[in-house]
């Protein structure tokens, strides 16, 4: 009991130091994740003059943030369109691997089948191949389908993700099952399960699932690069990539245009950080 007691007496001694501690490292790391993005919205204001000035200047002395985003459109008259496609493609890659995703998810999570845990681990080992391994056939396979320059080239091969649908068959095998078979005693289908209980229930890793596949998809630069480099499918990290010149690159601008396709992600992750947090942590719990 002695031990005891002169150990609860000096815990807060031990305590605060590993807190102070834990908040300074804490600080550290995000000062370290934030100072790109605000070097990224410095360098968008900052006029031609000021863009290789040392030392080096986080405030311009001169802002021109407007400027530079009318110098933006000049250059790149179609960058609006850009993200309109790039947000039509994010849209449209997320409805469908929420469709194929939580319908093979709910299928490895509750139904019994033959080879169900061989599938489930060859789904898992599309994770173990490099993206470029597989980039030229789906070139070669896109083109004999006649889908070059075409959005279905940029929406349909994104409608599955092995990750996504790991995320949400951890996060189905969550729910108790009882609430399942009371509702097919009652006469509801499994496809009615599924979407009137199942996936309300399941809003946390919908919310994981979401941020994760629309970043994925806002920021896929190699595969349009490869299969829809057209202007009228151009997305917007091609649009930023083409600010660059071959003898001068306007610096500037081309953080202008970074700065506008983040934004929408920054928003996207503030709006929703509680339940992406809580949905990745919930899906981690039941193997």
């Amino acid at each position: 009991m002695s031990i005891y007691r002169q150990y609860h007496d000096q815990a807060p001694d031990v305590a605060l130091p590993l807190q102070v501690l834990s908040y300074a490292i804490l600080i550290i790391g995000a000062v370290v994740m934030i100072l790109p993005f605000v070097w990224m919205f410095s360098t968008a204001c900052k006029p031609p003059t000021e863009l290789n000035l040392l030392p080096i200047r986080f405030i311009p002395d001169n802002p021109q943030c407007v400027e530079n985003l009318t110098a933006l459109f000049d250059r790149s008259p179609d960058f609006h369109r850009y993200m309109l496609h790039s947000a039509f493609v994010t849209a449209a890659r997320t409805v469908g691997q929420l469709i194929t995703c939580s319908l093979a998810a709910y299928g490895f999570a509750r139904f019994k089948f033959p080879g169900k845990n061989i599938v489930f681990a060859l789904s898992l080992g599309l994770l173990m191949i490099p993206f470029q391994a597989i980039l030229i056939p789906e070139y070669l396979l896109l083109r004999q389908l006649d889908w070059l320059n075409s959005f279905r080239a940029l929406i349909i091969p994104g409608a599955f993700s092995a990750f996504a649908m790991f995320l949400l068959r951890q996060a189905f095998m969550q729910i108790p099952v009882e609430l399942e078979e009371s509702a097919m005693i009652d006469g509801a289908n499994p496809l009615q399960v599924l979407y009137y209980i199942v996936l309300p229930l399941s809003r946390a890793a919908l919310v994981a699932f979401a941020v994760i596949t629309v970043q994925a998809a806002w920021n896929d630069f190699l595969f349009p690069l490869v299969v829809a480099n057209d202007p009228s499918t151009r997305v917007v990290t091609i649009g930023i990539a083409l600010l660059q010149g071959e003898r001068s690159t306007p610096w500037n601008l081309l953080m202008m245009g970074s700065f506008l396709a983040t934004v929408p992600m920054l928003i996207l992750f503030v709006v929703l950080q509680r339940y992406f947090i809580e949905g990745v942590s919930m899906t981690g719990v039941k193997g």
